[in-house]
């Protein structure tokens, strides 16, 4: 089974990291002298992927402008612009006709050294399975999307954000890193406003889909930049290469 393509969800207005975002998207913020996005794609690309999906709304232009068509990074790239933010699961149904069998989602605004090898393999060993998701232990639970798992580290309940209460066994952070089957895009609507981790994942766990945690391994790391603090650590954890 291959895996060579990628959807990265680049919509989001990055309103927290203002004035940084003020003129340019989230996705485009620099680290270490090139953008977030940029830094995507290229470890993506070494682990095989070469066919890219990325979703716009906020300043569409600076992505389009800096990374056209691929081809000047050895890729494809091909764009869905959204006038109205349709939520991350209705952005990735824009792109149901040139998906195939399996494919990669990625939140763009995650920076991450995941080893999308290992992550694939694992996924192939899991078949049947509509999906496997990164999963690790968090360090601000009350601002995240919670999953809990079984023994088999199959999915069976979500606790979303923001939390009434917290759950009362073990449970992971959910990162915004999917490999996902194509028999998951039945469950999203033609239109309207859907969310991967608020409407989608809790329906097809819901309707008996076998959907699976994928550890992040000692070597792997994972970070969304939507704080300043955050944002920081990622710069600090690039310039340091630990």
């Amino acid at each position: 089974m291959s895996t060579s393509q990628a959807v990265i969800m680049c919509a989001g207005l990055g309103t927290r990291l203002r004035p940084i975002t003020d003129k340019v998207p989230k996705v485009m913020v620099p680290i270490e002298g090139k953008p977030l996005l940029l830094h995507q794609i290229e470890h993506l690309k070494e682990h095989g992927v070469n066919d890219f999906y990325i979703n716009l709304h906020y300043l569409p232009e600076v992505i389009k402008d800096y990374f056209g068509d691929g081809s000047k990074f050895g890729v494809k790239i091909t764009y869905s612009y959204e006038p109205e933010l349709l939520g991350t699961a209705g952005g990735l149904k824009k792109f149901e006709k040139y998906l195939r069998d399996s494919f990669f989602v990625v939140y763009g605004d995650v920076f991450n050294e995941i080893n999308y090898s290992d992550m694939r393999a694992y996924y192939e060993k899991k078949q049947p399975a509509i999906g496997v998701h990164v999963i690790a232990k968090n360090d601000h639970p009350h601002d995240s999307d919670l999953a809990v798992l079984d023994k088999d580290m199959r999915f069976t309940a979500i606790y979303r954000k923001p939390h009434k209460e917290m759950p009362k066994t073990d449970y992971f952070g959910m990162e915004g890193i999917y490999l996902f089957n194509k028999k998951i895009l039945k469950y999203i609507p033609d239109s309207g406003v859907c969310a991967i981790d608020h409407d989608l994942l809790p329906d097809i766990i819901s309707k008996g889909e076998k959907y699976y945690g994928y550890l992040a391994g000692v070597d792997d790391y994972v970070h969304d930049i939507g704080t300043h603090e955050r944002y920081s650590k990622a710069q600090e954890r690039k310039k340091s290469g630990n």
